[in-house]
């Protein structure tokens, strides 16, 4: 394939992997690792196929995991039907459609084009809303939710400053006594390694193209974070795509403390879902916390 690049596209290529040598080493949180463009049409389409592939768990958990865990959220919220749930980045709405069919009425909200356009069809008919916007500048303060969740590590890819942000949001969005259900990586399960990697695709998350995926994560122990940064390769064009992923380390310590400073008190801790059949249930811990 390589031998059939054209001139101008071989000068890419060779530009792109200079531009790697030279990339900033070692990579620091944020800095070089923001989050993902949820929120491009394209890459929107591409991640809402991994979202609704069933044989992994990279973007969202297969359904019968989902439904066993909608059933324990149910229990540890105290939800009850005609309650009101809102859906902290609810990607396609496969929570948010179990919750609605037990008659929870749910709003979610999410950045994703092509997620809230399938979450709004498969909710058709059922007590939903689903609202598009950055969870960092959401304003839902005073609608009285009984509930909020807000799932799969989502919360850790924010800056710590966001993060504290959105949890105050969130607690505005609650009634009096309502109750957030927040997933986020057991600290004793953070993967603090040092790694690279390589692989070659045709089409898939990161394009429809055949690429080289170079990647790397490099843990920060003075900020407790990590960061991806993942350089793509056209081979047919030589353009390279730079994207990253920061994600933030917590104890259970630090997320009580963080979520009573937000406003909720109360605050559980549910290890490995409390024993959930799972297949990465060992990987979470569960925070319930009562809103003042």
């Amino acid at each position: 394939m390589l031998e059939n690049l054209t001139s101008e596209a071989a000068g890419r290529l060779s530009a792109a992997l200079r531009q790697i040598y030279d990339r900033p080493q070692p990579a620091v949180p944020w800095r070089d690792g923001g989050n993902l463009p949820w929120d491009a049409p394209a890459f929107s389409e591409r991640m809402l196929v991994e979202h609704l592939d069933q044989s992994h768990g990279a973007a969202s958990r297969p359904l019968r995991e989902i439904r066993a865990q909608v059933q324990q959220m149910t229990a540890w919220l105290d939800l009850q039907p005609g309650d009101r749930l809102f859906d902290v980045t609810c990607g396609p709405g496969l929570y948010a459609r179990a919750f609605a069919q037990a008659g929870i009425a749910v709003t979610g909200v999410d950045f994703g084009p092509a997620s809230l356009a399938y979450a709004a069809k498969i909710c058709t008919g059922l007590p939903c809303e689903f609202v598009p916007g950055d969870v960092r500048a959401m304003d839902f303060a005073g609608r009285g939710f009984d509930a909020a969740v807000y799932l799969y590590g989502q919360f850790t890819v924010l800056r710590p400053a966001e993060s504290r942000d959105v949890l105050r949001r969130i607690r505005a969005a609650l009634r009096p006594g309502g109750r957030l259900l927040l997933e986020v990586l057991d600290d004793d399960r953070f993967d603090k390694r040092n790694n690279s990697w390589w692989y070659t695709d045709l089409g898939g998350l990161w394009g429809d193209f055949p690429y080289l995926h170079l990647g790397e994560r490099v843990w920060d122990p003075d900020q407790r974070a990590a960061v991806e940064r993942f350089h793509i390769l056209n081979l047919e064009t030589g353009e390279m795509q730079v994207y990253g992923l920061s994600d933030q380390a917590y104890t259970v310590v630090q997320m009580t403390d963080m979520l009573r400073d937000a406003g909720f008190d109360r605050v559980e801790a549910h290890k490995a879902w409390d024993g959930l059949a799972m297949k990465d249930a060992g990987e979470w811990v569960v925070y319930v916390a009562e809103s003042e």
